[in-house]
């Protein structure tokens, strides 16, 4: 896991501007605390900083192959490729020769062999670029299902790209504007593949690739969300499911640094935890799970959360044989101000659930002083439909988002919109813009000829769950893990289980009366009962009056600064009202609290990243 940067440009002398681009990976420090390093060429510099997990010794970046004294390529990768053993073996056998024992130059060897197809051959979650002076082109490629990161801005005659968006703000020629749709985009909380909210910013789609050359840019497709028939009957279904998820996760332990899995209680990430311990064979997994102090004994059940993670991950520790270790958080230091600017920074924007990034950052942040490799439960609901808005028929047939209906049941221009200003959510337009977006996305859904209404109508929620939800989650992820120098590992990424288990039917994933009926099937057995049975709790959130009344005033002081840049874009009249009620912000629900935390959100992001808004 790293992060890298580069600059390409048909008019400069790059060989001049390696400061650039050690400038750009700079800003990314935390992604690579091990090593630094800079390329440079007449057209092409590139730069890297690295985190070491495999081959700590030979996988050093920029990798340059060469051959009779002349640079073939240049490669500047971040992620893991888990099947570089047997990519090596192909590529041995076809003559190439390994300098290193590390998956990096299988992936620059890859691309000397195959070109740009070479992504095809690699399983795992992988971002990278190749510079290529034999042709001066530039291939960027980002993983099937886009886990790593991947940005990218043209300048004049010149290209740059970065693992983070603060990697391109840090080029001279690249400033943080935001309009009317990138705003839009941001507030309604959709991940539109390719954008990237920063005007001029794009994103490399996941299972895509970009070609650069003089004559411009050039984007392909080589991997889908595949639509196929399901002809499994329920005990092949439960079987292969319990061989995919197996396979992935014994595939995601390979690692030369000390690896754990985080535990929350639920399903989801206790069968990784189970599937590792039977990989390890005798080895007792390590285990981390988050919780807040005294949460426990005060918690109330709300819209979302139906009981405690804390008592369900210590039995899955206790039933499985893990070295567990709960992580608590007190309410002062979800409520650091420095806490919550490092999750913001993080990921180079405001977000509508920021106490959720705190609390997970610093659960990164403490996994970090035990291990370099988290492995994780993410994108297992996505898979087998485990939210509220695959089940719920108003959400389902609401012809939008679901989750963005589910904000506008909150608020009329969506989740986290209540504090702002209405003449300026009229000209963004959150309604109208997610009304687009989700027209186009429909247009891209793969279709299965002769399939069930119904069958059809959730493979719809299924996709836009995994291509315009998922990719926020993988987002946060990978920024909030890397901001602490940690490797998060999703198995349930694994291209062949997502297939698979995308095009499994509604009635099968739902058999027994309950949410992912697949995964439960294929656990029983290797977790208690009363695990496979808990219903769907997202990661928690403190409930703590204290946190209520620390908010309340931190938006004071926001508000009662004339010179706060959020205050053009707030709705005084009610900000005024919310303050005039004297008493803490309610620590329950999702209305009042996710307003004010938006509001904070947005002015340490105007402060920090100097955002010029245009409308």
């Amino acid at each position: 896991m790293c992060g890298i940067a580069g600059w390409i440009d048909f008019e400069r002398d790059l060989t001049e501007y390696g400061g650039t681009v050690r400038t750009m990976v700079a800003a990314m420090a935390n992604r690579g605390p091990d090593a630094e390093a800079v390329w440079t060429g007449r057209r092409a510099a590139l730069a890297f900083r690295r985190l070491a997990v495999i081959d700590l010794p030979g996988g050093n970046q920029p990798m340059v192959a060469e051959e009779n004294g002349q640079v073939l390529a240049v490669l500047v990768y971040n992620g893991e490729v888990y099947n570089y053993r047997k990519v090596r073996e192909v590529l041995a056998g076809r003559g190439h020769a390994f300098r290193t024992a590390s998956d990096t130059e299988v992936v620059l060897r890859a691309y000397l062999e195959w070109g740009e197809d070479c992504a095809e051959h690699l399983d795992g979650m992988f971002a990278f670029g190749v510079w290529d002076p034999r042709e001066n082109k530039l291939t960027l490629v980002r993983d099937r299902v886009g886990i790593k990161p991947l940005y990218y801005a043209q300048i004049g005659r010149g290209f740059v790209f970065g693992s983070e968006v603060k990697a391109l703000l840090a080029h001279p020629l690249v400033d943080a504007v935001v309009d009317a749709e990138g705003l839009a985009e941001l507030l309604s909380y959709i991940a539109t593949p390719g954008h990237a909210i920063y005007q001029g910013v794009r994103e490399v789609r996941a299972g895509h690739m970009l070609t650069v050359r003089e004559g411009g840019v050039r984007e392909r497709c080589y991997w889908s969300l595949p639509s196929r028939e399901h002809t499994d009957d329920w005990d092949t279904t439960v079987g292969t499911v319990r061989d995919l998820l197996a396979e992935s996760v014994s595939t995601h332990l390979v690692a030369d640094v000390p690896l754990c899995t985080l535990l929350s209680g639920g399903i989801d990430s206790s069968a990784i935890v189970a599937f590792a311990e039977k990989a390890l064979h005798g080895t007792r997994p390590r285990t981390f799970a988050v919780d807040f102090d005294g949460h426990t004994e005060r918690f109330q059940e709300d819209f979302w959360h139906h009981s405690p993670d804390a008592p369900y991950a210590a039995e899955v520790a206790r039933f499985v044989g893990t070295e567990h270790q709960p992580v608590m958080l007190r309410t002062e230091d979800l409520a650091d101000p420095v806490v919550g600017n490092a999750a913001m920074t993080a990921q180079d924007l405001p977000r509508p659930t920021p106490d959720m990034d705190r609390s997970l950052y610093l659960l990164m942040r403490a996994v970090r002083q035990h291990s370099t490799v988290a492995l994780m439960g993410e994108v297992a609901d996505e898979l087998f439909g485990g939210y509220r808005s695959f089940s719920d028929r108003k959400l389902v047939e609401s012809d939008n988002f679901p989750w963005v209906t589910m904000g506008f049941g909150v608020a009329p221009h969506g989740m986290s919109t209540g504090l702002l200003d209405t003449s300026l959510l009229e000209k963004v337009d959150v309604p109208g813009y997610s009304a687009r977006r989700y027209a186009e996305a429909l247009h891209e859904v793969p279709e299965l000829p002769g399939e069930p209404a119904e069958d059809a109508l959730l493979r719809r929620i299924g996709y836009l769950h995994m291509t315009r939800w998922l990719p926020l989650l993988l987002t946060r992820n990978d920024r909030l893990s890397m901001a602490v120098g940690l490797e998060v590992r999703v198995p349930y990424c694994d291209h062949r289980l997502v297939e698979y288990v995308f095009n499994i039917p509604w009635r099968l994933k739902t058999r027994d009366g309950e949410e992912k009926s697949p995964l439960r099937a294929a656990a029983t057995g290797l977790l208690p009962e009363s695990v496979l049975r808990r219903k769907k709790s997202p990661f928690p959130i403190t409930q703590d009056p204290g946190y209520g009344q620390v908010l309340r005033e931190q938006f004071d002081a926001v508000v009662s600064d004339p010179n706060s840049p959020v205050r053009p874009l707030l709705d005084l009249s009610a900000a005024t009202g919310l303050l005039g009620r004297r008493r803490p912000i309610e620590t329950v629900g999702w209305g009042e609290r996710r307003n004010v935390e938006m509001v904070l959100q947005l002015d340490a992001w105007l402060r920090q990243y100097r955002v010029r808004i245009e409308l």
